[in-house]
């Protein structure tokens, strides 16, 4: 009897010991998936917080929808070594402004078209206006003066100041008695330069004023333009009034379908060829 409770009780020592070591793995592995979640937990809030550093992006170099990857040390439990890898789409307020002298054409066209001449455009429009024609300076020939594609007709679609084409004429007064019909420029060689501006007065009495001038180029990208005396037809009157003008103009791009101009003081100007 002594033997087997002998036995019986080192058999339940035995027993109890192998239960407290099961008990301490377990607790020693539930202790681990603890800290360990810890550390996922920590890692994921130290990376919400990760923000890249603005990083400036070249508009000539970078396309709106290309990835760039951007390396952001992040200090957590699990390394400190190693890094998270941020993958964000670069985003371009002016997409137009990346695009080839194609697009760039079509889409000042596209916002000048139907504006009467940039009256009805708002302050932030003549800015996308004149910023897409920054662009395509960049396309703009060598000394365009000399380029034969200034020659032929074109319609006056914009300008930024709306009374410098037409003077008077287009003041806010002037286009409550005179609708614009059309404005055009015909420039042909060597050196004549012919403006019209077509007119309803008061909605029923047609008239245009026209002027003709010699051109004179000064460099490059700049030309005069001496003016006659403006010649007024109206119904059956035709008279001419008041004295000589000119004016400056620089040459910032020319192409088959549009030339754009820039004033002496700083007006800028969209022509577009008339077919």
């Amino acid at each position: 009897m002594g033997l087997i409770s002998a036995d019986v009780a080192k058999s339940d020592q035995s027993a109890a010991t192998n239960l407290k070591n099961h008990v301490c793995c377990a607790s020693s592995i539930a202790h681990s998936l603890f800290l360990c979640s810890i550390s996922m937990a920590s890692l994921t809030l130290s990376s919400s917080f990760c923000k890249p550093k603005p990083i400036p992006v070249s508009a000539s170099k970078q396309t709106s929808n290309s990835p760039s990857t951007v390396s952001v040390p992040c200090k957590h439990r699990v390394s400190s070594s190693k890094t998270l890898r941020l993958v964000r789409a670069v985003s371009i307020s002016n997409p137009e402004l990346r695009t080839g002298p194609d697009d760039l054409v079509a889409s000042i066209i596209s916002k000048v078209t139907g504006t009467d001449r940039g009256v009805s455009l708002t302050n932030e429009e003549h800015k996308e206006v004149a910023e897409v024609a920054q662009e395509l300076n960049k396309y703009c020939v060598s000394e365009p003066v000399k380029c034969p594609l200034i020659f032929g007709e074109w319609d006056v679609e914009y300008c930024s100041i709306p009374t410098s084409p037409g003077g008077g004429y287009r003041s806010a007064l002037g286009r409550l008695v005179f609708n614009t019909k059309e404005m055009i420029q015909v420039v042909e060689a060597p050196d004549t330069v012919n403006n019209k501006v077509s007119f309803s007065a008061l909605g029923f009495l047609d008239g245009e004023v026209s002027l003709k001038g010699k051109l004179k180029v000064l460099d490059g990208e700049w030309i005069q333009v001496i003016f006659e005396p403006p010649e007024l037809k109206v119904g059956g009157w035709e008279f001419r009034y008041g004295g000589e003008s000119e004016v400056k103009l620089q040459i910032t791009y020319v192409d088959e379908k549009i030339r754009l101009g820039k004033g002496s003081r700083g007006s800028l100007f969209v022509f577009k060829r008339r077919n």
